[in-house]
């Protein structure tokens, strides 16, 4: 019997599935919720989200690269947004395999692969596995580049039991409330937060985030990074100043794992500069998408 999270009432199917944006993939873990935009002949851009945010988070970029013209992919990782809530290990590896099995069946090559926080380590695993897929690699306030320094709270939950006890009864408002630390810009708060609780109504996605948790996803991924590195694929790392998620002090990290990445700082910005910033940061995308690799 699974722990009864409240605030969990609906099941995840294809009644509450009806009328929502985008494709639906069965993968060999579960449905994936992904969706493809831009020029079908255009050169792929794939973009992966971070730790609990499903794909809204990648609104202005997708918008924007596919009226570019480029063939934009974006999908919800298992456990969030709406793809399916498996009952395995959210660990490295499901998330890598998630991504491998997707691009095969879209049949999708020589891909940009972009990846947000926790899509950083998803990213560079899936680089160092399938180097000959990637053409160029985005990292955006990648995590991975030490331990993130959990809180209290989240520390607790990694304890069984009690994790399930606490993240059931307190886990909804502080996630929710958490969330608004993303952002530097206050406008943008509420609606983001918004979009963000749909997700949590539906049964699994406490596990979900509990086990990523415990699997350590939210480690330090260094050592992925370094071997990224010795792979010389052209590389964009782009960093909020004022990120209070992942700290801007950890760019260093990556640029000596990465020396050849190109770096920008987004000033006045938190941990999703693409989001906050569109007006800022699409342009430096696009210039990086249209160089010569």
């Amino acid at each position: 019997m699974s722990f009864p999270y409240l605030n969990e009432t609906k099941g995840l199917n294809e009644s509450a599935r009806k009328g929502v944006g985008g494709s639906f993939l069965m993968l060999s873990n579960g449905v994936t919720h992904y969706e493809l935009g831009g020029d079908e002949n255009g050169e792929p851009v794939v973009l992966v989200h971070g730790f609990s945010v499903p794909y809204f988070i990648f609104d202005p970029t997708f918008e924007f690269l596919s009226a570019q013209g480029f063939h934009v992919l974006r999908y919800d990782l298992f456990g969030r947004g709406f793809s399916d809530r498996p009952n395995v290990n959210y660990d490295i590896h499901l998330f890598t395999r998630q991504l491998e099995e997707l691009l095969d069946a879209l049949n999708l090559k020589n891909i940009n692969l972009a990846g947000l926080s926790m899509g950083g380590p998803i990213t560079a695993a899936f680089a160092n596995k399938h180097p000959e897929v990637i053409s160029r690699h985005i990292l955006i306030d990648p995590a991975g580049a030490r331990a993130v320094e959990l809180s209290r709270l989240l520390e607790t939950v990694k304890m069984p039991i009690l994790g399930e006890l606490l993240l059931g009864l307190f886990g909804s408002a502080s996630m929710v409330k958490g969330i608004a630390s993303d952002l530097f810009t206050p406008q943008l708060v509420e609606e983001f937060q918004e979009k963000y609780k749909v997700q949590m109504q539906y049964r699994g996605f406490k596990r979900a985030i509990l086990s990523t948790i415990r699997n350590d996803m939210l480690g330090s991924f260094i050592e992925t990074y370094r071997r990224v590195g010795k792979l010389g694929k052209n590389t964009l790392l782009l960093w909020g100043r004022e990120d209070k998620t992942m700290p801007f002090e950890h760019n260093t990290d990556i640029r000596n794992a990465i020396p050849h990445a190109q770096f920008h700082v987004i000033e006045n910005c938190g941990h999703i500069p693409h989001f906050e910033k569109p007006g800022e940061v699409n342009p430096i995308l696009l210039e990086f998408l249209r160089k010569p690799v």
